[in-house]
């Protein structure tokens, strides 16, 4: 039975809108379903020591404990908070029960079948439901990208192409980066790099950008803004893990306007291949489509109350193009699409007027947040961010039609490629012998027929995320809290010891992942 609003919780709310929050006031609103699609969490630089970062610099790099693009053990402790995190705020909502596990069908999780994705699904249903019996399901072929996951273009036309291509430079062409890439040189001491080894004029500042809209492929760039993106993606992720702030980018980024300004190359980078609307909408369509298949064309009464998926800040980015998101800003953060931040889709029923409404919301970790690895509760939350949907006209605090909302998923699809064959739905329970069929780990059926690979499910069982490690995570917040100082922008160093690296459980192995594959590398 899901819970009401509270009248006190929501006499603000009714304060401010006179319409749908006066209903709320009444107790009419209700949380029904949740869809919360997540960037994987803190993994280790892509473009590892051997590649581009060895060639833009002769300075020596600080060493990961993992190899390029998995989740680290940090990353795994940032996502059992985040998990502890989301868990208490459903719970709160009343769309599960506070001290109990839910039931099988309550909960579905998806991730790509990347070792990062994966981990990152492990460790969040072990932080919000920890100790319960809830699968990850993921394609049986680790190491590769899942169709639904894989942001590559499927439109072989010479017309698209020139389409994409027109649409790229013009994005690229408009990014204001001079000044961020001059920073850059001097940081890295471009003019003595490997790379500019015998060359003349040596300058990412003043570089060519080359860019590719190749059938079967991502989206793609040469030249400076891909050289920058590997940089200004390492130096993120070496603040994030607690490294430091002498090794941080050599410490030789010291003020938030620095960050800002560098981080501004990362975001050219994903803005430039991703989000013209001719591009996301391509790249975008499998998983728009999934998306549709989940919450508009499955029964309501059976689907699942709360749907995870695990994927790249790729298919964020394409993803709020593709739907016509508006502009947003995330205060606390440089990146536009956070490691393991997530887009949470939210149904809710308005009981006088019966019908139901859309909220979406950007729920992300600040920068400091991921650096000191502040536990989250409803306390110390995650900050949340509403997100406005061109086409589906929302009130004051967010809610907006739902079926305007599926009217836009219909419509970012029109003229695109659909699901893909091999995309894993939710399963009803079996009539009989339920525990028999978990003990015996059977893949989760393809959602169509005649798919010779099946997705495989991970349980909590035969992952490395232990239950009693996960318990600790947990027990250890309010301490950890308590020990860490808080920060608005990053300015003072977090002692790594301070992470509670040994208590944590390490990220799944799933798989010695080829992290060198393209499709592997450009996701993000």
């Amino acid at each position: 039975m899901i819970n009401k609003f509270s009248l006190c919780a929501l006499s603000v709310l009714a304060a401010i809108t006179p319409t749908l929050a006066a209903q709320a006031a009444e107790g009419d609103l209700q949380l029904q379903q949740v869809l919360l699609f997540s960037r994987h969490n803190l993994r280790a630089p892509l473009a590892d020591n051997g590649s581009v970062l060895a060639q833009a610099t002769k300075k020596s790099w600080p060493a990961w404990e993992v190899p390029g693009g998995q989740l680290t053990t940090k990353g795994g402790v940032l996502e059992v908070y985040m998990g502890h995190y989301t868990r208490e705020w459903l719970a709160q909502q009343g769309l599960i029960k506070k001290d109990q596990c839910p039931d099988d069908q309550q909960v579905f999780a998806y991730a790509n079948s990347l070792q990062r994705t994966v981990a990152t699904a492990q460790f969040f249903i072990n932080g919000a439901f920890p100790g319960c019996d809830v699968d990850v399901t993921h394609q049986d072929a680790m190491g590769t990208m899942d169709p639904v996951f894989n942001p590559v273009i499927t439109d072989d036309s010479e017309a698209f192409n020139k389409k994409a291509l027109t649409a790229m430079n013009a994005a690229g062409e408009k990014l204001d980066l001079q000044p961020a890439f001059q920073r850059l040189e001097k940081i890295i001491d471009y003019k003595n790099a490997p790379a500019c080894k015998d060359q003349k004029n040596c300058s990412l500042s003043s570089g060519k950008n080359s860019f590719s809209a190749d059938n079967g492929k991502e989206p793609g760039v040469s030249g400076p803004l891909k050289i920058g993106n590997s940089l200004i993606d390492a130096f993120t992720l070496q603040y994030y893990e607690g490294f430091p702030l002498d090794q941080v980018a050599w410490g030789q980024i010291k003020t938030p306007e620095q960050w800002q300004e560098l981080s501004a190359i990362k975001n050219g980078y994903q803005d430039a291949l991703f989000t013209s609307p001719e591009v996301a909408r391509e790249v975008a369509a499998p998983l728009v489509d999934y998306i549709r298949s989940q919450l508009v064309d499955q029964d309501k009464a059976t689907a699942p109350k709360v749907m995870l998926m695990v994927g790249h800040d790729s298919n964020i980015a394409s993803l709020l193009k593709a739907l016509d998101f508006k502009p947003y800003q995330l205060p606390g953060q440089y990146e536009r699409t956070p490691i393991g931040g997530q887009i949470v889709f939210e149904r809710w029923h308005d009981e006088k007027n019966k019908k139901d409404l859309l909220k979406v919301e950007y729920v992300y970790q600040t920068a400091d947040q991921l650096r000191n690895a502040e536990p989250l509760t409803l306390a110390n939350p995650a900050k949340r961010v509403t997100l406005q949907l061109n086409g589906c006209e929302a009130d004051a605090n967010g809610y907006c039609s739902w079926d305007q909302f599926a009217q836009v998923l219909n419509n970012a699809l029109q003229g695109t490629p659909m699901q893909p064959v091999a995309a894993p739905a939710p399963q009803a329970a079996p009539e009989h012998a339920a525990a028999e069929s978990k003990a015996a780990d059977k893949p989760t059926q393809d959602k169509a027929s005649g798919e010779k690979t099946a997705p495989a499910k991970t349980t909590p069982d035969n992952a490395t995320a232990s239950k009693e490690s996960t318990d600790k995570a947990n027990k250890d917040q309010a301490k950890e809290k308590a020990a860490q100082p808080k920060a608005e922008q990053p300015k003072a160093e977090q002692p790594k010891a301070e992470q509670p690296k040994a208590e944590q459980p390490k990220p799944a192995p799933a798989e010695k992942a080829p992290e060198n594959k393209p499709a592997s590398e450009k996701a993000a």
